[in-house]
């Protein structure tokens, strides 16, 4: 009898053990996570922005008393800009305009008195061409810069003159967050020379060196 129940009990926990173990293997696995893929940003659309930085050149400035040679000029400079992207792959196309106040300056000797060229504002027109890297988009412009020379003979008189000329550079985009991005740009303009008092004239270029806040649409 007592060996009648021993091998009772020992069926009845084998037969558990069974059961549990096929349970165990009926169970399924944990599955695994799906592995996380950033969204592809686009950058297609309208945005405003204020730009600001400073720019270095050179003018000079010849009239027929006296002539200042080519001297250095500089300054700082702030404004706005508005522009509109077309994402294509990952190339951006955009066109892009702003308008700063400037004050970039400077002034030589000419003669017994002193000429000076400065630039108090600068607008352009430029084309974009980028390349989408995620949200880092590098890219190059170029197109129409307009602005004034304004030359002053100390003593003698002035004369302000809106001249057209060309801007061309280039620079980096970044997506920071939401629908912010940041520019850094580096632009060459060049608006020619600009006539001023007594028949004398003035050149004005400059590069221009940039840091932009925009906001797109």
């Amino acid at each position: 009898m007592k060996k009648l129940l021993l091998a009772t009990a020992s069926v009845m926990a084998l037969a558990t053990v069974s059961a549990h173990a096929a349970d165990i293997a009926r169970r399924p696995m944990p599955a695994k996570a799906p592995e996380y893929v950033a969204p592809i940003y686009n950058w297609t659309g309208f945005y405003v922005g204020i730009n600001g930085g400073g720019g270095w050149g050179r003018s000079d400035s010849a009239a027929p008393f006296a002539t200042a040679g080519s001297f250095n000029t500089s300054g700082g400079m702030v404004g706005g800009t508005v522009g509109y992207n077309w994402q294509m792959g990952t190339f951006v196309w955009g066109l892009e305009g702003d308008i700063d106040w400037s004050n970039i300056r400077g002034s030589a000797p000419c003669g017994a008195t002193t000429c000076e060229t400065r630039n108090d504002w600068l607008g352009t027109f430029r084309g974009r061409l980028g390349y989408a890297a995620g949200r880092i988009m590098p890219y190059i412009t170029g197109g129409l810069a307009v602005g004034n020379i304004n030359h002053n003979v100390v003593g003698v008189g002035s004369a302000n003159n809106t001249r057209a000329g060309w801007a061309l550079g280039g620079g980096v985009e970044v997506a920071l967050w939401q629908n912010w991005t940041g520019k850094l740009e580096y632009l060459y303009a060049d608006l020619g020379r600009g006539s001023s008092v007594l028949g004398s004239d003035a050149k004005f270029n400059a590069s221009l060196l940039r840091a932009g806040l925009n906001y797109r649409f």
